[in-house]
């Protein structure tokens, strides 16, 4: 059962990474403006928000297998909306149904409504769940090294600019189907009955740390991490090739800070925090560099912190929520997030007025949404380090 979801998160990263670096340079191809092209990640922040409590209290009740099939099959068909459009608005519109807010990580595909409650219900020990969380983030970012490698291709595929997208939009879209596919027979352990209309008072109480520290965070990255293959586009006038170069680079550590996230025990509640707080200062440091070359080596280390805190991170934000709340309480997170994160919109208008000032307020931001997230959670440092 697990090897049938590493191999689906495997290949869904591949195919959503490469669409994601690439739809900001796309849209810009096609004539989008940085303004627009934050309008319509903001639109997808919208929809995904609406998607993911919807099918997390769908979850709840209904199973979590079943709301990812579900996620995942509209994530699928967005993508073949945006590989037939013949227009503006159907590419907008397959982007949105797609999911992609040009947001990438080395866990760009790791993640969809359903998931995260289906490992922490499959996998009841804490210590289990980052192992568990830790190899599938592991084997994500280095799959996402191929979806980055895909953007280089464009400067070699013989169907035009526009064609050499098109083309490797087809090759993601086989990918995520299956994907899709490989995820229909994985078992879902039976788990207690939702016994509240919505959620326990308890999970509610937790929830609203969690939310207010991720928002904050959600904030920034919204604002900037969408914009990063442009920035690097308009900034420094680096090629296709050069950026996913970038972006493999960045994978291949976020690859290695997932592995060790399994072997290195130490307190979760650190690890979580701080890793937010580096993500958040190298973004603002990427913008404020006059190098390419160091940009690069920034965001290198920022996936080295990436890969090793989102594991840790995962499994502080389910600690205090009951086992028949995990897929409810994990979309409101998501919805919460989401929410935030349509400050795309202001970060591709603040990218109008000067390219790099999103990553310069979005890095602060990020950063300090993980002071804020050590402050929230710090009294329960002791009860459980592991």
């Amino acid at each position: 059962m697990f090897r049938k979801l590493l191999l689906s998160r495997a290949l869904r990263s591949m195919g959503l990474v490469f669409i994601s670096i690439a739809s900001p340079l796309y849209l810009k191809e096609i004539g989008f403006s940085p303004l627009l092209i934050g309008l319509t990640f903001s639109g997808t922040f919208a929809y995904t928000a609406i998607m993911s409590v919807s099918l997390g209290m769908l979850g709840d009740r209904k199973g979590y297998k079943k709301s990812l099939i579900i996620a995942e099959g509209l994530s699928t068909l967005g993508v073949l909306l945006l590989l037939i459009s013949p227009s503006s608005l159907i590419t907008a519109l397959g982007i949105i149904f797609a999911g992609i807010t040009g947001g990438v990580s080395g866990l760009r595909g790791l993640f969809s409504p359903g998931l995260t409650a289906l490992v922490v219900s499959n996998w009841r020990d804490e210590t289990e769940r980052v192992k568990k969380m830790g190899a599938l983030a592991s084997v994500s970012s280095i799959s996402s090294m191929g979806g980055s490698l895909m953007l280089s291709l464009t400067n070699y595929l013989p169907f035009g600019k526009i064609g050499n997208y098109k083309f490797l939009f087809f090759l993601s879209f086989l990918m995520l189907l299956t994907s899709l596919l490989l995820i229909v027979p994985i078992r879902e352990e039976r788990r207690p009955p939702k016994g509240s209309k919505i959620m326990r008072k308890s999970s509610l109480k937790y929830l609203i740390k969690v939310i207010t520290a991720n928002s904050i965070g959600s904030l920034g990255v919204g604002m900037s991490v969408p914009f990063l293959s442009l920035f690097f586009s308009l900034y420094y006038h680096a090629k296709n090739t050069e950026i996913g170069e970038v972006f493999t680079l960045n994978f291949a550590l976020s690859s290695l800070g997932s592995y060790l996230a399994t072997k290195i025990r130490g307190n979760i509640l650190n690890f979580a925090s701080f890793t937010r707080i580096i993500n958040g200062l190298t973004i603002t440091l990427i913008a404020f560099s006059p190098w390419f070359t160091l940009s690069a080596f920034i965001f290198a280390l920022r996936g080295l912190s990436m890969g090793f805190g989102a594991p840790n991170r995962t499994a502080i934000n389910v600690r205090g929520i009951s086992s028949e709340d995990y897929g409810t309480a994990s979309s409101l997170q998501s919805l919460a997030s989401r929410i935030a994160n349509m400050s795309s919109g202001l970060g591709g208008y603040l990218m109008d007025l000067s390219v790099p000032l999103p990553l310069e307020i979005g890095g602060i931001l990020q950063a300090l949404s993980g002071v804020l997230y050590l402050k929230l959670f710090n009294e329960k440092r002791e009860k459980y380090s592991s």
